[in-house]
């Protein structure tokens, strides 16, 4: 565990340090993450509420004990600095405690992003929870790198896009804003609905649809993140023809950021 990061089980209605020898004990089953800076995140209960809906899914009997949790994790995320906190829910056979607290310095803001397509079709168990297949995504991003990327982009077995390894895909047809179906495998993104929000705030339209890499040549495309915001693609590798101009992504951004309140 990186010296900057410090660890937190949630044990009698309080968070308390742990070591890295018991970290090692679990198995991630649910996680999220968001940005804090200077005590402001974004859509902060928003993240609450997607973490103990999969809680609810995974282990009902722990839902009682989320709210004070919830409150302990506010409380204890640092008001000064660049933070990028994890909540996680560890399935452990030895032991009564499952609920945990990451607390990390939040990476670097980065700019604009390289895609690149998962030669093979989905290959997560549970693309619909985030944790399970953290550790898969991490290492498709890096397959990316390996091929001139920063982040892969996966497909179903029929080809289309469902997102990227570790962001949601976005793209623009004209004057609307689109993404991947619902009812297709994929992770909610709560950036995704704050950026959808944004587009019918500025008379935008909004909707989805099914697409494969090769229907988004020209188009302007953006990849979202809890911690990055919006990152506009400006390469896609193999695709077969250019990327579209980002004419919309500094707007958002500025909109985006002002999403930001006080966690207290």
């Amino acid at each position: 565990m990186d010296e900057s990061t410090r660890f937190y089980c949630f044990r009698n209605g309080s968070l308390e340090l742990v070591t890295e020898a018991q970290e090692n004990d679990v198995q991630l089953e649910v996680a999220d993450s968001w940005l804090v800076e200077d005590g402001r995140a974004r859509s902060i209960d928003a993240h609450f509420d997607r973490f103990a809906k999969w809680v609810a899914s995974v282990s009902p009997e722990c839902l009682s004990s989320l709210s004070p949790f919830f409150d302990a994790v506010r409380a204890e995320i640092p008001r000064t600095g660049r933070i990028f906190p994890r909540i996680e829910f560890h399935a452990e056979v030895k032991s009564p405690n499952h609920l945990f607290l990451r607390l990390r310095e939040a990476p670097e803001q980065l700019g604009d992003v390289v895609l690149w397509t998962l030669p093979e079709s989905d290959p997560r168990q549970n693309p619909r929870v985030k944790g399970p297949d953290l550790s898969l995504g991490m290492q498709m991003r890096r397959n990316a790198q390996m091929h001139g990327a920063d982040e892969a982009v996966i497909a179903d077995s029929d080809g289309f896009i469902l997102e990227g390894a570790l962001s949601s895909l976005v793209w623009w047809k004209g004057e609307k804003l689109l993404s991947t179906p619902d009812e297709l495998p994929w992770l909610p993104s709560v950036t995704r609905d704050e950026v959808f929000a944004i587009a019918r705030q500025m008379g935008f339209e909004t909707g989805t649809e099914r697409a494969k890499p090769a229907d988004l040549v020209g188009l302007e495309i953006w990849a979202l993140s809890s911690l990055q915001g919006i990152r506009a693609v400006s390469d896609w590798v193999g695709l077969g023809g250019p990327v579209g101009q980002a004419k919309h992504a500094e707007a958002f951004t500025k909109r985006l950021r002002m999403l930001s309140t006080s966690i207290a």
